[in-house]
């Protein structure tokens, strides 16, 4: 074995193919998810999880330490998405939101945090958004989650460095998996806000017609194999054009240009 490596979120779309692909690359994955499934791999151990949970988190997470004495690599994963005004998104939604997708990455660093300490070696990887540094309208708590998350990954960059534990986030741009299909959307307010409708459908079609899950988990491969790997990655080469443009643009200017995008 290569080492141990737990997905969070691993029994679809990104996860799913970043399981698959460090499973066959000779990793033990411990692949985490609410579903129950059946992998064929034998590299592949299924476990239930949900990271929303601390309880059912550091349960599973002690279970792989007894089992494996070792968590070399957290590839947090988990995540869904609602889109919607901010003014008619319902309160609970936009929390459901941050529970999955920023508590449940905290949950599960929280877990695997001692015994990466302990062996003084460990890799994070969090699944950011491009979303995180371009807020798109009407997903207005879906870019807040991933920008959160990227904080969270610098600070604890910082944090973590003298125990010899590395922590990177990766910023994907649009990819084409079911991820768009679950999505909860709210058609409250349309008739109000009467560029909801299109901008989701634009930011839809976007996604349907975006990078593979199998190119997003060669990119995440590839960083858990670096060295001195940095911060933050973008996936895709148009999002790196945007990304660079974000910084270098006043942000009324590129905060005007991603309205535009969607109208």
């Amino acid at each position: 074995m290569k080492g141990i490596v737990i997905i969070t979120g691993g029994s679809s779309g990104i996860g799913k193919a970043t399981t698959e692909l460090f499973a066959n690359r000779g990793y033990r994955v411990y692949e985490l998810s609410r579903r129950d499934i059946v992998h064929d791999n034998p590299n592949i151990k299924h476990l239930t999880c949900d990271v929303t949970n601390q309880d059912n988190v550091e349960q599973v997470i002690k279970h792989i330490i007894d089992t494996e004495q070792q968590i070399d690599l957290l590839i947090s994963n988990a995540g869904f998405g609602i889109s919607g005004s901010i003014e008619f998104t319902d309160s609970a939604d936009a929390k459901r939101q941050f529970d999955v997708n920023f508590f449940g990455t905290h949950n599960v660093i929280k877990a695997v945090l001692p015994q990466m300490r302990l062996q003084h070696h460990g890799m994070i990887i969090i699944t950011s958004s491009v979303a995180a540094v371009l807020s798109i309208p009407y997903q207005a708590f879906y870019s807040a989650s991933k920008s959160a998350l990227n904080a969270l990954c610098l600070a604890l960059r910082n944090e973590v460095a003298d125990f010899g534990i590395k922590v990177s986030a990766i910023m994907p741009g649009d990819v084409s998996t079911n991820f768009t299909d679950s999505r909860k959307k709210s058609n409250a307010g349309t008739d109000i806000y009467i560029h909801a409708q299109k901008a989701i459908s634009t930011m839809e079609n976007d996604e349907r017609n975006g990078m593979t899950t199998k190119q997003l988990a060669n990119k995440i491969y590839s960083i858990s194999q670096k060295h001195n790997p940095a911060p933050l990655y973008t996936a895709g080469v148009q999002y790196h054009i945007f990304v660079f443009l974000e910084k270098i643009l006043p942000t009324r200017l590129s905060n005007w240009i991603v309205g535009l995008l969607y109208k």
